[in-house]
């Protein structure tokens, strides 16, 4: 699979300067835990699961999280074991034929949300073949002392099944939200993903939980970040667990909540330099539909550290995309600072002669810069987030 692979190759050319690489389940972690994107969510209820999740794969979703969670009745969760038992079946047996016309029958990166740590070793074994198909466990509402049995059951589920599941735990309890218990929360967090660090893919932030602890929810107007008391969680999760040094891990953008129209009671946040001819139907359509708000927090997520962001709805999905891709001149600045040459230190300035690249303080950046652009690619100079969201809808 890889990013944007659901457009022809043609308008691939046109769009990239470097095109997005190809990537699977067996593909290095480093590269796998950018390459997630947007993560599309779904309750493991759904009962044309699997026709769901080829559909999203053919419209560009690379990574879907089934939910045995918080997204289903306590009363379901039986039914919706068996459900997600048969829809694995339906997909292995997709995969295993011949490709359909409509597009790949192969599905994207799959996860289970899972409740307890013993539904990792029941389900494993209940899958079968279609184990080959799944990715790995999202544990839910992780610390340290949560988490461990989590772990050490997808220890257990890996053995048996002879094949690499990943760990995506989700920070989301109150205890790393109080102002009290967090760095205690965090310390220990940390000496548990470290432990199982070759298992744990990325970090899921639950803002969502957040907001429920303190009976806040967000409006369309404003992002993660304007809640302060979600901003500072963010910025200590990242300050411990998504350092550049080689001891951090990928942490994942939070979800954007999907509302209806409603009456504005800011101005709207997505200026219209970038939206010129025809493209300005696409900025007044963004704007009718309250993704204004989502395309501003995806960028404040990549400033403030994060990677790829938890989706709970379809049309969520290409802008996070869109704007994961690498710009010309992003690009061009990150390869000047790892010419090896360039190894000494120093100051250059850059190729769009726009700014001035400090070679050391700016190697971290370089180095997760080229990382992102061979799981999204690098667009050509003078294409943008508006072409790349266009093409990313179709």
């Amino acid at each position: 699979m890889r990013h944007f692979g659901h457009l022809s190759p043609q308008l691939r050319r046109e769009l990239f300067h470097k095109e997005p690489a190809e990537f699977s389940a067996r593909s290095p972690a480093r590269l796998l835990s950018v390459a997630l994107g947007a993560t599309l969510y779904s309750p493991a209820t759904r009962p044309r699961l699997a026709d769901d999740v080829l559909k999203q794969a053919r419209r560009g979703v690379v990574s879907m999280v089934l939910c045995l969670e918080d997204s289903i009745d306590d009363a379901e969760v039986p039914g919706a074991e068996e459900n997600l038992i048969r829809q694995f079946a339906e997909l292995a047996a997709s995969a295993a034929g011949p490709s359909a016309s409509a597009g790949p029958t192969e599905p994207p990166l799959l996860f289970v949300r899972v409740r307890e740590p013993a539904q990792i070793t029941s389900l494993v074994r209940r899958l079968g073949a279609g184990t080959r198909l799944l990715s790995g466990f999202v544990l839910p509402k992780f610390t340290e002392e949560r988490g461990l049995p989590f772990l050490e059951a997808l220890t257990a589920a890996e053995a048996d099944c002879g094949q690499r599941l990943f760990a995506m735990p989700v920070l989301e309890s109150p205890d790393l939200l109080h102002l009290e218990t967090r760095v205690e929360t965090l310390t220990g967090i940390a000496r548990t993903v470290d432990k199982y660090r070759d298992r744990v893919l990325a970090l899921r932030l639950g803002v969502t939980d957040f907001c429920s602890a303190y009976g806040l929810r967000r409006s369309p107007d404003m992002t993660a970040y304007d809640v302060q008391i979600v901003a500072s969680v963010i910025a200590d999760v990242v300050n411990v667990l998504g350092r550049a040094d080689g001891t951090g891990f990928t942490v994942t953008g939070p979800v954007w909540e999907y509302f209806r129209l409603q009456e504005r009671m800011f101005k709207p946040q997505l200026r219209q330099s970038p939206f010129t001819g025809r493209a300005e139907e696409l900025r007044a359509a963004l704007i009718e539909h309250d993704m204004d708000g989502l395309l501003r927090e995806i960028g404040l997520d990549r400033a403030n550290g994060l990677q790829g962001k938890t989706c709970i709805h379809p049309s969520h999905v290409a802008p996070v995309h869109a704007l994961s891709v690498v710009s010309h001149e992003e690009f061009s600045d990150a390869t000047d600072i790892l010419r090896p040459e360039r190894c000494g230190g120093g100051v250059l300035r850059s190729a769009y002669t726009n700014k001035m690249n400090e070679v050391k303080p700016h190697r971290a950046w370089a180095e997760r810069t080229l990382l992102r652009a061979e799981a999204f690619g690098v667009a050509h100079e003078g294409v943008g987030f508006v072409e790349l969201l266009a093409a990313g809808s179709i």
